[in-house]
């Protein structure tokens, strides 16, 4: 390896530009585990905690760093060892804009530093598998390290110019206003009730019934009628609207009931990119803060479940959220409450639950499914059949584990 006394980067030897570029082809399509070991590192650390728990903002995070991965595997494919320039495509800037609006700074592209450390070892396995050879190893990593550290300082460094960029144009605007206040709503800080109501240009007192209306870059546009029609649904004329990143935002509805659910999926069925998080109703300024947090904690179990369901309202998955809080716990619960029912056919677990819903009745949930009460009678014996425990000694925990399966999907 030869140093160029002009940039002072290495120039690696034609066979190691070849083992570079060889392995970088293998990193250009990386395996499915070692994705979810880079996500899950990323996300890891305490200092992007807020991040990790944020669905829209952990998904940003999530595609910023595979795109990190592919655009330094690329730039090695095609020039191997030559430094790499920094990422700015679109997945970074939209997560430098979605971080500064939700009011995080810079510590939390922390993330791009723990996901680096994954992929350098990851790197080292790929090394190992192109040569044996000791002084060409040497080099190849030599000059690795120097690749992958500086093209990532490159990177975060083009990221919090964007960032700071973007804090400035949030600084000025209604927008700004809107975003300030509603924040010192949110955490408790001492506002004042005509202050607030003059910036947000929505009245405080009285009802609020909160959402969280979030997508997916495809579903991106689609935000702003997706929350027209989840006022539409709720039957409230006005609206509280909040940009809190590119792909969510938060709306307050001053309505003391909250959509019903089979009501907003219909309006939602043109956006079927959109989810929706809905809180409790509530009252005043603690109405306003608790209904909001009830439609993140909603949208953060939605996210953690990943869960098919477009809508969800906190009054119908709070049960859910509280028994799927610990993965772990939440397997050994579904295995020990349900044994094979859990991998019944969807009939069978559908009639078991609106049973249970219907307190027992086989009448009211053959009226309830479309279907005779024989064939209900018939599915509830196979289901005994399944179950570790028979239905009638263990109902609730039954019901209980059949709704998480719903809400993640399996049902």
């Amino acid at each position: 390896m030869v140093q160029n006394a002009a940039s002072e980067w290495p120039r690696p030897s034609p066979r190691v530009r070849e083992l570079f570029r060889r392995g970088a082809e293998i990193a250009l399509n990386p395996h499915a585990e070692w994705v979810e070991e880079l996500h899950a590192a990323a996300l890891g650390g305490a200092r992007v905690r807020l991040v990790a728990e944020d669905p829209a903002l952990a998904a940003a995070t999530r595609r910023a760093n595979l795109a990190n991965l592919l655009h330094w595997a690329a730039a090695n494919v095609q020039d191997p060892g030559r430094r790499v320039p920094p990422n700015t495509g679109s997945e970074l800037l939209e997560a430098a804009r979605d971080l500064v609006r939700r009011g995080l700074d810079e510590t939390a592209l922390d993330s791009y530093r723990t996901a680096q450390n994954v992929a350098w070892r990851r790197w080292i396995d790929i090394a190992f598998s192109l040569t044996e050879d000791p002084d060409e190893l040497r080099e190849l990593l030599d000059v690795s390290a120097v690749s992958i550290a500086t093209f990532i300082d490159d990177t975060v460094a083009a990221v919090s110019e964007r960032m700071q960029q973007e804090r400035d144009e949030l600084t000025r605007g209604a927008h700004a206003e809107r975003r300030a206040a509603v924040t010192l709503l949110l955490e408790g800080a001492p506002i004042g009730r005509a202050r607030a109501e003059s910036q947000l240009g929505y009245r405080l007192a009285g009802a609020h019934t909160a959402a969280i209306v979030w997508s997916g870059p495809a579903g991106a546009e689609q935000l702003e009628a997706a929350a027209e029609s989840v006022m539409r649904a709720a039957g409230a004329d006005q609206r509280l609207t909040v940009i809190a990143s590119a792909a969510a935002i938060w709306v307050w509805l001053p309505v003391a009931t909250a959509p019903a659910a089979d009501e907003l999926a219909s309006r939602l069925a043109e956006y079927p990119d959109v989810r929706v998080a809905v809180g409790r109703p509530g009252t005043d300024l603690e109405g306003f803060r608790r209904s909001h947090l009830d439609a993140a904690t909603t949208q953060r179990m939605v996210a953690r479940l990943t869960s098919p369901q477009q809508v969800a309202r906190y009054q119908d998955v709070q049960l859910v959220s509280l028994l799927t809080s610990e993965p772990t716990q939440t397997e050994e619960f579904l295995a020990d409450t349900l044994g094979d029912l859990q991998h019944a056919d969807a009939d069978t677990r559908t009639t078991v639950l609106t049973y249970v819903r219907e307190l027992g009745s086989t009448t009211r949930t053959a009226a309830r499914l479309y279907t005779h009460r024989n064939t209900v009678v018939r599915r509830l014996a196979r289901a005994d059949e399944l179950l570790p425990r028979p239905l009638a000694e263990n109902a609730l925990a039954v019901a209980a584990a059949l709704e998480a399966l719903h809400w993640r999907g399996t049902a």
